[in-house]
């Protein structure tokens, strides 16, 4: 099993765990999405807690990946909701399943297609 099919079974067991509804497929296709950085320690996580890095999920991933125009207020409620959704106790929020939560949120399932 190469690392990258490590990390995909490892982010789809921990959204098992949590109880999050998402597709396997759409998992696998925004951890491959995410490059190296998902080997780096720091990076595969979001520290919902840092309101730099959310402020980064949303500029970066929400309006430069996914092309939402939505306002600031609309996507960082939809973050806020996602940080809850992985709960206030999991110390591991892997960005692969973040991003996934909001993928699915906005309904831009295409832009993995």
């Amino acid at each position: 099993m190469s690392k990258l099919d490590e990390k995909i079974e490892k982010y789809t067991q921990a959204a098992n765990e949590l109880g999050l509804e998402v597709d396997a497929e759409l998992v696998e296709k925004v951890t491959r999405g995410l490059g190296p950085s998902i080997y780096n320690k720091d990076a595969e996580t979001v520290s919902c807690s840092d309101e730099t890095e959310l402020a980064r999920v949303r500029d970066n991933f929400l309006k430069g990946k996914l092309k939402m125009e939505e306002s600031d207020e609309t996507l960082d409620a939809a973050i806020r909701e996602v940080c809850e959704a992985m709960s206030s106790s999991n110390r591991n929020k892997y960005r692969a399943l973040f991003y996934t939560m909001l993928v699915k949120k906005f309904g831009k399932e295409e832009i993995y297609a």
